[in-house]
């Protein structure tokens, strides 16, 4: 399964792009980033069964585990790219939140977009480690 992040805005250099170039090199399952002008521009078209999270302070909360049990049920059934969205300044319109699959939040709290993206790719390694069984994740464990 694909999983690409659809991100409003450019990361140019600096630390944020850093962590997500980091995080990102760990990942092995198929990767895109595909990044939008602040404003206008399209979003590259969808694959067949795909689905698509926007990435949104509003949105459930979700566990590293349940983040990780969501992506491996879509990978099993068949989902060929999840597209991971982040929004602009203004976030999402209601048309674009009413066509989204799932709405998550990294908290209730407001992150810089650079940080979400940093914290979106940490957790991508992550659920995808935890996939795996790979011992990075070490929830629950004294």
């Amino acid at each position: 399964m694909l999983l690409h992040i659809i991100a409003r805005g450019r990361i140019g250099r600096g630390p944020e792009a850093e962590l997500v170039e980091r995080y990102m090199k760990r990942v092995t399952w198929a990767q895109k980033i595909s990044e939008l002008p602040d404003t206008g521009g399209r979003a590259p078209v969808a694959a067949e069964h795909s689905r698509t999270v926007l990435l949104d302070e509003g949105g459930e909360q979700l566990s590293s585990l349940e983040f990780a049990k969501l992506l491996e049920k879509w990978r099993d059934g068949g989902v060929r790219e999840a597209r991971f969205c982040l929004g602009a300044a203004d976030g999402f319109t209601p048309g674009e939140r009413e066509g989204a699959d799932r709405i998550i939040a990294f908290g209730r709290a407001t992150w810089p977009h650079l940080m979400a993206r940093a914290m979106l790719a940490e957790q991508l390694w992550r659920a995808t480690s935890i996939i795996a069984n790979h011992p990075y994740h070490r929830e629950g464990r004294q």
